[in-house]
């Protein structure tokens, strides 16, 4: 196993899944690491995400800690061997913020994405003007390259939403973000036409919370929920201040499946939401 000076997001998570799962088995580092032949710095470093590991390792380890998840172990597998595949965010490395690549990285390998927004809308169907709007209100004022290059990447995660291996999407959008008017009137107009056009999309379902809805859960929130194969790998990523925060343990993560559930039935049908979302660009 190779020293590793940045891991990505999903190899720190095969870290913590393998940490977890040695836990799990009531197996000590010390134990783990006569299993393997080792020394305690060697597990210590697998689970901390410092070093590499291969998916004939993966299932090793998996076997000595009784693991009966086969699924898992198999997701867990797929994501050491997936180390060694380039990826278009790579040329993004060192320019944007680790944060950005971890995401496209996520939904990338997704089974799923739900998301659910009350202030902006789904990065993954905004359109290239709306998004730079959003990108020149940062604060502090971002330089004109800066802007460009994560306007650049979000165009390049959509992706995911295109061609014969388009990914499921469920968005939740409150009203109060259609009707936010960024980067002027002809610029929502046309954000607006674009998320209902994406809508004729059989993969692609938006529901949205309309002001008579009232009083929701989740309001406020910002959420991106990301299905993996194996559902212990799901991530959920949130927006704060200091940039993208991801979630990973199981309670978190069954509270804001719950909290997803509880924001659809606040939400208009997808029919009528996309009946509302042309309305809203009609009158602008």
């Amino acid at each position: 196993m190779a020293p590793r000076n940045s891991p990505t997001g999903r190899q720190r998570r095969l870290a913590t899944e393998l940490r977890r799962m040695r836990e799990q088995a009531g197996v000590s580092i010390q134990e783990a690491a006569q299993m393997l032949g080792a020394d305690r710095t060697m597990v210590s470093n697998l689970e901390a995400g410092r070093t590499t590991v291969s998916s004939e390792r993966v299932r090793h380890l998996a076997c000595h800690y009784r693991c009966p998840d086969e699924k898992l172990i198999e997701a867990l597998a797929a994501i050491a061997d997936s180390r060694r595949t380039p990826h278009w965010w790579d040329e993004y490395r060192g320019k944007l913020p680790e944060g950005h690549l971890d995401i496209s990285e996520l939904e990338h390998y997704a089974t799923r994405i739900r998301t659910a927004q009350t202030v902006h809308l789904p990065g993954l169907l905004q359109t290239e003007d709306h998004a730079r709007a959003l990108f020149e209100l940062t604060v502090p004022k971002l330089p004109r390259l800066d802007v460009e290059l994560r306007v650049a990447h979000r165009m390049s995660r959509q992706a995911v939403l295109t061609g014969d291996q388009a990914i499921p999407y469920t968005g939740i959008i409150h009203e109060a973000a259609l009707r936010l008017e960024f980067g002027g009137r002809d610029v929502a107009r046309e954000q607006l036409k674009h998320l209902a056009d994406a809508m004729d999309r059989p993969h692609i379902t938006l529901r949205v919370i309309p002001f008579s809805a009232g009083a929701f859960h989740g309001a406020g929130q910002s959420v991106l929920y990301v299905e993996a194969p194996a559902p212990q790998l799901d991530t959920v990523q949130l927006d704060t201040a200091l940039g993208a925060s991801f979630v990973d343990a199981p309670t978190p993560l069954a509270n804001y499946r719950s909290l997803l559930d509880l924001m659809e039935r606040s939400a208009l049908p997808p029919a009528a939401s996309q009946e509302l979302i042309r309305s809203i660009a009609h009158d602008l």
